[in-house]
């Protein structure tokens, strides 16, 4: 089983940053794609961006630039560093795995929790 929790959203101002963090427990995360995707009110659920085993990340373009994601192999956490925030970021973010491919164009096979972002103009 894989279980996600995910820990640092909150609310900020537009152009502030936020840096949400993803621990996997009860899994070997070089065997997994990791990614974050988020959902806002009334919006189906959009890949935000994924790392591979091998390091390679991929993101969606409205947030090219702007967020990071990186990860810690040892700790088994996976992190999103996510600058220059717009009011249109505001979306529950889900740490998510998958084993079988590494693109955010589909549904991922495991997501946590979520965590709660909202930016504010």
């Amino acid at each position: 089983q894989v279980d996600l929790v995910e820990s640092g959203g909150g609310s900020v101002k537009s152009g502030g940053s936020l840096r949400l963090s993803c621990e996997a427990h009860s899994v070997t995360v070089t065997d997994y794609c990791l990614g974050w995707f988020r959902q806002a009110p009334g919006k189906q659920r959009e890949g935000v961006a994924a790392i591979d085993s091998d390091g390679t990340t991929t993101y969606t373009d409205a947030v090219k630039g702007r967020f990071t994601i990186s990860q810690d192999n040892a700790k088994k956490k996976v992190y999103l560093q996510m600058n220059s925030l717009k009011p249109e970021d505001t979306a529950t973010y889900y740490c998510a795995a998958e084993t079988h491919y590494c693109s955010i164009d589909y549904d991922f096979a495991y997501y946590g929790q979520g965590t709660q972002v909202t930016v504010s103009s």
